[in-house]
């Protein structure tokens, strides 16, 4: 068929199966093309979605059927639902009329409210906030409380835009879902006369892009009333042009939730352009009154029919009787959605679009019965179904643990354990089933950055060559923990409250685009590192960096163990040699020379580079002079060689660009502290988008996140934890929307159940949980989330083990857990005996099989408790410090006497206080020697002291012992 085939109109698409959805807009994309130069606009809300439709689309097509895809992903344009809609307005109302950014957005909103809050907080109605921001000397706090203003108010414009247009008015109340007025409290009068401040700011305000009529009447919401308002009138007059800017066909895929400002602009715009969304839903029947606060919804009828035998009214006492308990606790968000996609759908709609569908061998309801053979299958088979528990008891036969492994729970001891564990289970799958790959599986964790480290200590520990090896990616990281260089750059701008010791400096230049700014190659860091110890630099730049620390201002500006100290040892000794007497007060050192020297002078650059950091970013300053010295210290540091730290510096850059902007269109010229202009530069890396990657062919690593409801073969969950999920978010105290609830609000708590129901639906072999179960410490039993605690129930309720007594109310869910061992080497995981080789237990860490299993009888000695300390002597303050600042050793010392010294790498960031017994003999051996050889020479007792104040003076400039003539005593007594 021709593009011509594209009819204008809101199409809803509703199935249990997102490939069913993917495989029906595939088919409708080929059916209905656009023109060759016309981009596919399609909205998602992850980039997991965004690539998993991508590949799809890429795919090759059957030659046979005519299945697949179209073997190639091209003129794609991909963006977030907010973006595209903003468009929207603008290509309706006029691109002169809305700005391409609204003064209103969050990002922007912020840098007004910084400009604003200084001469709103003395009046009277603002005293709550200059509470909040009293005594805010860096205005830190200042800048924290306008992040969270500007939040609230951008989930104000989204979700209660009626409150606002109130408030632009001049009346000081809210609209709860009912449409029943409340005045406002008088706590909270403040947050209307600011919204008004903020209008009239805008308003005031020059080069905002924006027509006063569209945007001074309240941001986001005045311009969404204004587009409605024009497509109205536009549709009055008889005009079926299709606004430039607008896309023929807009697809939006895969997303679980959106404000109803959203969906009625979708509706809106489908009058001149082709809406069609593929809308996931867990329930081919009516669910929405099985979900507290039913009532709430506007929509008088709905898509889905009622369940045979489902009565019109459903109490609340008789709710299990007809509702599955699982869809009733974990499903209240999709229940909102789907009830306010009721109130843009209609019967007559569907039947002049299902005969479309119809025509390619589409239906417009995907809600299909698959064979259910498996637990996990026939758990979401009665969800699809609205199955209660009294038919699921008598609908599914026993189960049988041993041929089934579609779901299993799993307690470990932490999180190290649970990768560890996933990682053996995972090899496992992989042996049984040759056709499962690395890029079926994927792993959700409630926090990534919590578990990347663990990740990587058990996943990336093999070599690529080793059987074990399970290719594997991360998402969701934020850069600013996992990039090195961003870390560099953070380092950097801490240095006005940084010690800089020797390992900070020593991390900076393990990352590489800093080491190639100052031409240092890797294999010089042994040498930089060992002449850093020989010269004895420890922390501070010089005495000037220590001073503002605290410490007691030097003479010397080259205090002793600075950078400025070792420095000008190393370049005296390199200039005239480790003979020659001190000058100047500096003692050579000796150990630079030859073509090693080389490497000084990148080393006197770095830390040059570093003093005029120190010195130029402690003074406040305004956002054009920042952006100016932010990117004089990206060049100063980093020089990037390869794609990611280009991207990364570039990324940077882009960053400070928008922020300068959004900073000129709210009139913020007032000079800022470094503490506030470092954290929003970085925290901005941590915004993930659409360009991230997601699918990269091996097992994926990814946070829980809304709308990843992606189907996969194998899907683990670890990090169930009691009080970890669902996740908890204080909620501001002025969030007005606590108190007035509405169908659509978002929750944290509500996003992370229904990401629950999403991840157990879209698991299609295996559903692989874990959590914490046992303390580490002392074995003691940790319940799981009380989410996962909801499903081990239901199943206990549901299901019955084959052969289970009628009391084993819980034998199934027993039977489906595995309790693992504290430690991989355990016993347990290697069994004797053949008859041992069914046990739930394995690992494939050979490693831990290097020692043979004892064949002889245990000593009964070895397990017996130590006696219990018998001592005469009071036990001394010394003893009692020691074990406190290491109690293995001083156990191992004390009671065992073995003698544990083990060389602490922080001695290299501290100055000598203390030496061990090699250090403090070369020093004895050199003052003794001195004195020695004093008295060979038939010197006095006069030339014998003076002799070893000489050469106590040059330990002390060589740094050889800390500072003072205590120090000195303690390492030459």
């Amino acid at each position: 068929m021709t593009s011509n085939s594209i009819s204008p109109g809101l199409m809803l698409i509703h199935g249990n199966r997102s490939e069913r959805l993917r495989d029906l807009l595939v088919e409708w994309m080929k059916r209905y093309p656009l023109a060759p130069l016309e981009n596919e606009t399609i909205l998602v809300q992850s980039n997991g979605i965004a690539q998993w439709l991508k590949l799809a689309l890429a795919a090759d097509r059957d030659p046979v059927t005519g299945s697949g895809g179209c073997g190639i992903a091209a003129a794609l344009e991909i963006s977030l639902p907010s973006s595209f809609i903003w468009q929207a307005y603008r290509a309706v109302l006029g691109a002169s009329s809305v700005a391409e950014v609204s003064p209103f957005d969050e990002s922007r909103l912020v840098w007004r409210l910084m400009r604003v809050l200084p001469a709103l907080i003395d009046l009277p109605a603002f005293e709550p906030l200059r509470r909040f921001i009293s005594h805010d000397d860096d205005r830190r706090k200042r800048f924290q409380l306008a992040e969270r203003i500007a939040d609230l108010f951008d989930q104000y414009q989204m979700y209660r835009s009626d409150w606002l247009a109130c408030w632009a008015h001049g009346d000081d109340s809210v609209l709860d879902a009912r449409g029943d007025t409340h005045p406002l409290p008088d706590e909270q009068r403040w947050q209307a006369a600011l919204w008004r401040e903020l209008i009239a700011d805008v308003a005031r305000s020059a080069g905002s892009g924006a027509a006063p009529q569209v945007m001074s009447d309240g941001g986001r919401a005045a311009v969404h009333e204004a587009f409605l308002a024009r497509v109205n009138a536009w549709e009055s007059s008889g005009n079926d042009t299709r606004p430039r800017g607008l896309p023929r066909r807009v697809i939006v895929f895969g997303i679980s939730s959106l404000p109803r400002q959203s969906l009625e602009a979708l509706a809106a715009i489908s009058r001149w352009t082709q809406v069609l969304m593929c809308v996931p839903n867990p329930c081919a029947h009516y669910w929405a009154d099985i979900v507290p606060d039913k009532e709430l919804l506007r929509a008088q009828h709905s898509r889905q029919q009622r369940r045979a035998g489902t009565p019109t009214e459903l109490l609340a006492d008789g709710l299990h009787l007809y509702a599955h308990p699982l869809l009733a606790s974990w499903g209240k968000q999709g229940r909102d959605f789907i009830g306010l996609l009721d109130e843009f759908d209609n019967a007559e709609a569907r039947e002049r679009y299902r005969p479309q569908f119809a025509g390619i061998g589409q239906r417009i309801d995907l809600f299909e019965e698959r064979e259910a053979t498996t637990l996990l299958q026939q758990l979401q088979d009665d969800i699809r179904d609205l199955r209660p528990l009294r038919e699921t008891q008598t609908e599914w036969p026993p189960v049988d643990p041993a041929t089934d492994q579609s779901i299993r729970f799993h307690v470990a001891h932490g999180a190290q354990r649970e990768v560890e564990i996933l990682h053996d289970q995972l090899l496992a799958a992989f042996n049984a089933d040759p056709t499962l790959r690395p890029r079926d599986v994927i792993v959700m964790v409630p926090d990534i950055d919590a578990y990347a480290p663990h990740i990587q200590a058990v996943f990336g520990l093999l070599d690529r060559d080793d059987p074990r090896y399970i290719p594997f990616s991360v998402a969701d990281r934020g850069q600013r923990k996992a990039d090195p260089l961003v870390g560099a750059l953070e380092m950097l701008l801490s240095l006005q409250h940084s010690r800089l010791s020797m390992s900070d400096l020593l991390d900076l230049l393990d990352v590489p685009a800093l080491r190639r700014r100052f031409a240092i190659d890797e294999s010089d860091l042994p040498t930089l590192r060992a002449w850093m110890r020989g010269a004895n630099v420890r922390w501070g730049l010089h005495a000037e960096h220590r001073a503002s620390l605290g410490l007691p201002l030097d003479d010397n500006a080259a205090a002793p163990h600075t950078w400025m100290f070792g420095l000008r040892r190393m370049l005296l000794g390199y200039a005239v040699g480790v003979e020659t007497n001190a000058w100047a007060g500096i003692e050579p050192f000796g150990e630079v020379g030859g073509l090693d020297a080389a490497l000084l002078g990148p080393i006197v650059r770095l830390i040059d580079e570093l003093d005029n950091v120190w010195r130029t970013m402690s003074e406040p300053a305004t956002p054009a002079v920042w952006c100016e010295r932010l990117r004089k210290l990206k060049h100063a540091f980093f020089n990037a060689d390869d794609g990611n730290d280009a991207y990364t510096l570039a990324r940077l850059d882009n960053i400070l660009h928008t922020w300068l902007d959004a900073c000129e269109e709210a009139g913020l010229d007032d000079t800022l502290p470094l503490s506030v202009v470092a954290d929003f530069w970085l925290s901005q890396l941590d915004q993930t988008g659409l360009a991230q990657r997601f699918f990269a062919g091996a097992v994926t690593f990814a946070t829980l996140m809304p709308m990843r409801a992606i189907p996969f073969r194998r899907v683990c969950l670890l990090g169930m934890n009691d009080g970890d999920y669902p996740r908890t978010r204080v909620p501001m105290d002025f969030d007005l929307m606590r108190g007035y609830y509405r169908p659509g609000d978002r929750s944290r708590r509500e996003d992370d159940r229904y990401l629950l129901l999403e991840a157990l639906l879209s698991a299609r072999d295996h559903l692989h949980i874990s959590w914490v179960g046992r303390s580490i410490n002392d074995n003691s039993e940790r319940p799981p989330s009380v989410l996962i605690g909801q499903l081990r129930d239901h199943l206990a309720a549901g299901w019955q083990l084959e052969q289970e007594d009628v009391d084993g109310r819980h034998a199934l869910v027993d039977a489906l857990t595995i309790e693992h061992r504290l430690q991989p080497f355990s016993a347990a995981y290697f069994p004797v005996d053949a008859a041992a080789g069914a046990s739930p237990l394995f690992t494939y860490a050979a490693e831990w099989r290097a020692v043979p299993p004892q064949t002889a009888a245990p000593d009964s000695a070895q397990d017996a408790p130590l006696a219990a300390i018998v001592r005469d002597e009071p036990l001394s303050l010394r003893e009692l410090a020691d074990f406190l600042r290491n109690p293995v050793k001083a156990f191992l010392g004390q009671r065992l006497r073995v003698a544990l010294d083990v060389e602490e790498a922080a001695s290299d960031d501290q100055e000598p206080f203390e030496l061990d017994g090699l250090d403090m003999w070369k020093l004895q051996h050199e003052l003794i020697g001195a004195q020695a050889a004093e008295m060979r020479e038939g010197g006095d007792d006069s030339a014998i002291v003076a002799t070893r104040e000489a050469c106590l003076a040059v330990i002390r400039r060589r740094g050889d012992v800390a500072a003072g003539d205590s120090a000195t005593s303690r390492a030459t007594s």
